[in-house]
């Protein structure tokens, strides 16, 4: 879920509204006398289309490597610190343009580990390949496989919702018994394990066209990796 927000100037609609969002960079609006709220909608929707790969390729990455810090990240944030072991760190910066180009990548730390990848990475960088999945590359530059997170981490990394990214829905009579309730949903796909507020997707799922519905369970797909969910609902909310 992403949220907009929209400041009207006050020669609009002679003038552009400003806009702003939770994302890596705004995009380019196009404005003329005769454009209205709508046609922002629809231009932020399809920046938000073409963001899709650059924050599948972030999620891949907290979901794979021991981030550090990685609770709640901003959807803004193109920067990931990851722990590599002996005390080092390195932080890639991934294009939000062209996400499956070579990051920059910086390396912190002393000693001779870290001058030892700083130099393989340097060597290794004309190796990089935009059809290779994003994790191979890195193996293949670092020339050793990067740590994954303690089965502690992990679950510490899942428990925020994958659509509202709070931990716990908030103390709403409305929301009845899942009121300040965690996820209680996860992704049964064992590559993607991603957990949410079974009301957040539910209410995700009625808002995709291709969503089915049989009594009290909705059948679509996984916001993150597309595979097949069926999600039980509450009557009361329809």
């Amino acid at each position: 879920m992403h949220f907009m927000e929209i400041q009207l100037d006050i020669a609009y609609p002679k003038s552009p509204p400003s806009v702003s969002a939770d994302v890596p960079y705004i995009f380019d609006l196009q404005w003329s006398i005769n454009s209205r709220l709508k046609d922002v909608v629809q231009q932020f929707r399809e920046h938000l289309e073409k963001l899709q790969e650059f924050w599948s390729i972030l999620d891949d990455i907290d979901r794979s490597l021991w981030v550090v810090d990685a609770k709640q990240p901003s959807r803004s944030m193109s920067q990931r610190q990851i722990n590599i072991g002996n005390d080092c760190f390195i932080v890639l910066s991934i294009n939000a343009n062209n996400p499956r180009s070579l990051p920059e990548c910086r390396f912190m730390g002393s000693g001779s580990f870290v001058d030892s990848l700083r130099n393989i990475w340097q060597r290794n960088s004309r190796k990089w390949a935009k059809d290779k999945p994003y994790l191979e590359n890195l193996t293949c530059l670092l020339e050793t496989q990067l740590p994954r997170p303690t089965d502690g981490q992990k679950n510490n990394l899942q428990v925020e919702c994958g659509i509202c990214y709070a931990q716990c829905l908030p103390v709403d009579d409305e929301l009845g018994a899942k009121s300040g309730s965690g996820t209680d949903y996860t992704c049964e796909n064992s590559t993607c394990s991603k957990a949410f507020h079974s009301v957040c997707i539910g209410d995700w799922l009625r808002s995709i066209t291709t969503t089915r519905q049989s009594f009290n369970v909705l059948f679509g797909n996984c916001p993150y990796c597309s595979e097949p969910v069926a999600v039980k609902i509450n009557n009361a909310k329809m």
